[in-house]
């Protein structure tokens, strides 16, 4: 019979006298860094993402379980952001934590332009998620996917950001914008819950996918999400002015950037452009590139958001676009969006 076998290192060979046995390996060991940064990053976020289930009053006032979905903590005395389809229509909206723990919840406003609302609970103990920047997202960045699809509570998917600046038509017909694209995979009862970084930091809010493909999946930008929540807890609605074009955020030639001393290296390209909205009425065009608002640099489409609020309606403005190298400045009036 031959004798084991001993396993020495390589650089052991020439030297006999230094021959040791392999360490055995260990599961820690094991762990390479994409599953160590997946791991921290659900350490992290999981004690703030909570199942959603809500109650609709149907036929002769009886409630009826009409669904369930997710969302997360965000602020230590109990508000809760989400998607607007998820709790739309509630009558009752009862949380369940990973702790274990129930609570009931209210809906405090929502927006189904951003398909975004934020709920409020009185739930005892809570831990906020950390909230990154969706606007610093890069193209193949780790994404990973915390949420209760099917009713499975607390599941991890993990993948990467696919695409940045996609637009998505919102249940109440109106183009959302800077919508990150993800291939973490989402199913129903994903809704809501939180898309994060390697940090675990919140970037997204997992709003849809695209059924029966496969790796087609959607969140809110966390930056939009933040601006949606301010406005709903301000004044229970978010209260706008628009012009009427749809658009992705793009990086800027640096030739342009340096000819016309532009303050930003990304800005919005026009996509379409909405017939005899206030943006047609201008001129806009699609493949023209928006670059600033009333002197305002425009680095993105959350930027523009933000700044066709209510008291911009009905007042002429000064919108700077590039059309091909040319520099023009059209004036275009919002008009107030209606509720």
């Amino acid at each position: 019979m031959n004798a084991p076998t001993t396993l020495v290192a390589y650089s052991d060979l020439h030297h006999p006298e230094k021959t040791t046995p392999l360490s055995p390996l260990t599961e820690d060991s094991l762990l390479d860094a994409y599953s160590t940064a997946v791991t921290r990053a659900v350490e992290r976020v999981s004690p703030s993402v909570v199942k959603i289930d809500v109650e609709k009053t149907g036929p002769n006032n009886n409630q009826r379980h009409a669904g369930s979905g997710s969302g997360f903590v965000f602020t230590p005395d109990g508000l809760i952001m989400t998607n607007s389809h998820v709790v739309h229509g509630a009558a009752t909206i009862r949380l369940s934590f990973a702790d274990g723990q129930s609570a009931a919840a209210t809906l405090i406003g929502e927006d189904p332009d951003t398909d975004t609302a934020v709920l409020r609970t009185d739930a005892a103990v809570l831990l906020p998620a950390a909230l990154g920047r969706s606007q610093t997202l890069k193209v193949g960045q780790l994404a990973i996917a915390v949420g209760n699809p099917y009713g499975f509570q607390f599941s991890v998917t993990a993948g990467v950001v696919s695409a940045l600046g996609r637009s998505m038509r919102a249940a109440s017909g109106r183009m959302m914008d800077e919508i990150v694209q993800t291939d973490a995979a989402l199913n129903p009862g994903n809704s809501g819950g939180p898309l994060v970084n390697s940090r675990g930091e919140v970037i997204g809010i997992n709003t849809a996918t695209i059924l029966p493909a496969q790796g087609l999946c959607f969140a809110i930008g966390i930056d939009t999400a933040k601006f949606v929540a301010t406005q709903l807890l301000l004044h229970g609605r978010v209260r706008r002015s628009w012009i009427g074009i749809s658009g992705q955020n793009i990086p800027l030639p640096r030739r342009l950037v340096y000819e016309y001393k532009l303050p930003n290296d990304t800005a919005i390209m026009v996509n379409d452009v909405q017939k005899s909205s206030p943006a047609s009425q201008a001129g806009i065009q699609s493949g023209d590139i928006i670059v600033a608002f009333e002197a305002m640099p425009i680095a993105g489409i959350d930027e523009l958001h933000r700044l066709l609020t209510a008291e911009a309606a009905n007042r002429p403005a000064t919108l700077t676009i590039l059309r091909g190298v040319e520099r023009k400045q059209l004036r275009v009036t919002p008009l107030p969006k209606e509720d």
